[in-house]
């Protein structure tokens, strides 16, 4: 079974770049129709799809948070990776990796990133 695992810094301030590493245990991120995403949950609100990479290293991105946002890969260590540049108070959430294949879900069980100054 996969399992993922998120890390990375607790709090960023504003305008500097939030980074954010998932790590996965059980598969190899290239496995064919593997599909890799970063979700956050910002308090009191629903969660945000932000964007994914495939298998193939195919990039999918939110149209609303594309100009912010960038996701890379290292199959070597078979991890994934969120970068969030300009951040504001308003990207405060907890960040969650999460895999897709074939309709099977798997998810980490979040990060709590505080933008503040």
């Amino acid at each position: 079974q996969v399992q993922l695992q998120e890390s990375g810094p607790g709090l960023v301030k504003p305008s500097q770049t939030l980074s954010l590493t998932c790590t996965v245990s059980g598969g190899s991120i290239t496995t064919n129709y593997y599909y890799w995403s970063w979700i956050r949950q910002a308090p009191g609100k629903g969660l945000e799809w932000m964007g994914a990479i495939a298998y193939s290293g195919s990039l999918y991105d939110s149209p609303s948070l594309k100009s912010r946002t960038s996701i890379s890969r290292d199959t070597a260590k078979n991890q994934f990776t969120l970068q969030l540049s300009s951040v504001t108070p308003e990207d405060t959430a907890v960040y969650y990796c999460a895999s897709r294949h074939y309709g099977m879900d798997y998810w980490g069980k979040g990060t709590l990133v505080t933008v503040s100054s």
